[in-house]
């Protein structure tokens, strides 16, 4: 066999809470996604209401759906948890402050589509757990609230709030119990009874037939569609052979963590520079769920 046609994806036993598949799997539980999303925020939060994984939007063009990580709300706010890797992608690349924007029209648009008026919107938080820094300026967390160019002291009060986690940082500035957090992330050090909790979640997740046949199929489609792209020839099959469907099922795994942008380019069979022209394409197109995170 080729080796250049080896596609190099993780067993479904190496998954840790920072992949995709496993994060959004083991924060459907509600105790444990509250008790994450506090730990973040540094303060209480209501009981939620209801966790939903990988929530979808259809406000863009064509229906192309938008796909949030976790989804949930408490009796008056709302609450986006994403979990972010490069994935050899660069920051600029995946454009985190425009997704952010994005992520939060989609959650007020929603609201109102629901015959809500805007007056009742919640209040919401949209967090980025960041496995990089995602500014590169060293700071441990960066929130952004909407204030006064003129006088900063002035808060708009709007309730929106967009928060970075930089998984990354080494210094000693932060509570404890985040830089636990953030060494779990990052290492899978387990060093206080959140952190055990979520190790336990993963291992029982490891366990769960029915999430590893979910995984499984997920690389399955994929396999599927690299043979599909063998038939369908290497001329016209490189660029115009795929179905947008097709296009977006393969980009839907790199965004899972499950085959590496690499891969995908080739068996797109399109090169590193075509595949991250499409990605532009893409997000110009609104198709937020086809984001390579």
């Amino acid at each position: 066999m080729n080796k250049e046609n080896v596609v190099r994806v993780k067993e479904y036993e190496e998954l840790e809470f920072r992949d995709d598949f496993m994060f959004t799997k083991t924060m459907e539980d509600k105790a444990l996604c509250k008790d994450v999303i506090e730990r973040l925020l540094q303060h209480p939060i209501g009981d939620l209401k209801d966790v939903q994984r990988e929530k979808e939007y259809r406000t863009t063009k064509e229906g192309k759906p938008i796909r949030l990580d976790i989804y949930t709300y408490d009796e008056s706010a709302v609450y986006d948890a994403e979990m972010q890797n490069l994935n050899n992608k660069s920051r600029e690349e995946l454009r985190l402050p425009k997704r952010s924007r994005f992520y939060q029209s989609s959650i007020d648009s929603d609201f109102l589509r629901k015959g809500h008026s805007y007056r009742s919107l919640p209040d919401s938080s949209i967090l980025f757990i960041c496995t990089f820094d995602p500014f590169l300026q060293g700071l441990p967390i960066y929130t952004f609230r909407e204030t006064c160019a003129e006088n900063t002291d002035i808060l708009l009060e709007d309730g929106i709030e967009k928060v970075f986690f930089n998984c990354a940082y080494k210094g000693e500035d932060i509570p404890k119990n985040l830089m636990n957090f953030y060494d779990f992330v990052m290492s899978g050090k387990v060093s206080d009874e959140l952190t055990a909790r979520i190790q336990s979640a993963v291992k029982e997740a490891r366990r769960n037939e029915d999430w590893r046949a979910d995984y499984m199929k997920e690389m399955a489609l994929f396999m599927d569609l690299k043979e599909e792209g063998r038939e369908e020839g290497r001329e016209e099959g490189r660029k115009e052979g795929f179905s947008l469907g097709k296009q977006t099922a393969i980009l839907s795994l790199v965004c899972d963590g499950i085959i590496s942008p690499e891969e995908a380019a080739k068996q797109l069979g399109i090169s590193s520079q075509e595949l991250n022209e499409l990605m532009r394409n893409a997000e110009s197109q609104g198709a937020e769920s086809t984001d390579i995170v």
